[in-house]
């Protein structure tokens, strides 16, 4: 039986790290870093500095390259293949190296918006397989306590989405307060700015945060250029926003 530990990391920094995801890591007999190209180099050199930083032999790191995701067919078609196309490479790692407890690093939380455990179900179709998780701060907490806010108005719920569904659908209704993720077009252009406060974070608990908040009219446009110039010197980007329709009313 091989035991696949997904082990949440927070969202960059080695504080994020629970004791339990350190004892899961130095456990490992093998870590998978997956590379997603060029442009992207620095997420996986994050998971090695990470490795380095709290472990004081690290296990062998298995770098690897991420399939491309193909849309062209439909959205919900092409994500499904590519999480085919990622079991499968994570599969010929695992057995490539005879790995009986390797390790997946999982930006966050596995159990928020990351395909990591749907993608872990199929490789146990073709592998004995003892899934492990291990919990990680989300994207959500690091920005509220970035900002020093609560995540919810008192007695008030909260409804987690994505850029994809605002755009397409807008507001939901019946809240108040919606944390907006995998938002790579900054999709609140899309909603009518009046009465929206936003708090908007990026590289969450890294040493290169960048957090801005304000009514919406005023700062929707400092956010647009202040991602554009982050996400252009670094090649990729991680941020996450809050969206409050009360609090300026």
């Amino acid at each position: 039986m091989i035991e696949l530990a997904l082990i949440g990391i927070g969202t960059g920094s080695p504080g994020h790290l629970t004791r339990e995801a350190v004892a899961a890591m130095a456990d490992a007999d093998l870590i998978l870093i997956p590379a997603k190209g060029e442009d992207k180099a620095d997420l996986a050199d994050l998971r090695r500095a990470l490795c380095q930083h709290v472990l004081v032999s690290p296990p062998p790191l298995a770098v690897f390259d991420m399939p491309m995701r193909d849309v062209t067919e439909g959205y919900r078609q092409g994500v499904e293949a590519w999480h085919d196309a990622i079991a499968a490479r994570w599969e010929q790692v695992i057995r490539a190296h005879g790995a009986i407890r390797p390790a997946l690093l999982v930006w966050g939380d596995p159990s928020l918006y990351d395909s990591t455990l749907r993608i872990a179900e199929r490789v146990a179709r073709h592998l004995p397989l003892h899934l492990r998780v291990v919990p990680g701060i989300t994207a959500i907490q690091a920005l509220c306590a970035a900002h020093a806010i609560p995540l919810n108005a008192v007695a008030a719920p909260v409804l987690i989405t994505t850029g994809r569904q605002i755009r397409d659908h807008g507001w939901p209704g019946a809240v108040d307060r919606l944390v907006v993720m995998l938002d790579g077009e900054c999709s609140f252009q899309s909603l009518d700015a009046r009465d929206l406060h936003i708090w908007w974070g990026a590289f969450l608990g890294m040493p290169n945060q960048i957090l801005i908040q304000g009514p919406l009219p005023e700062v929707a446009g400092r956010i647009l250029e202040t991602r554009a110039r982050a996400r252009a010197e670094h090649g990729w980007i991680m941020d996450v926003y809050l969206l409050d329709r009360c609090r300026s009313r």
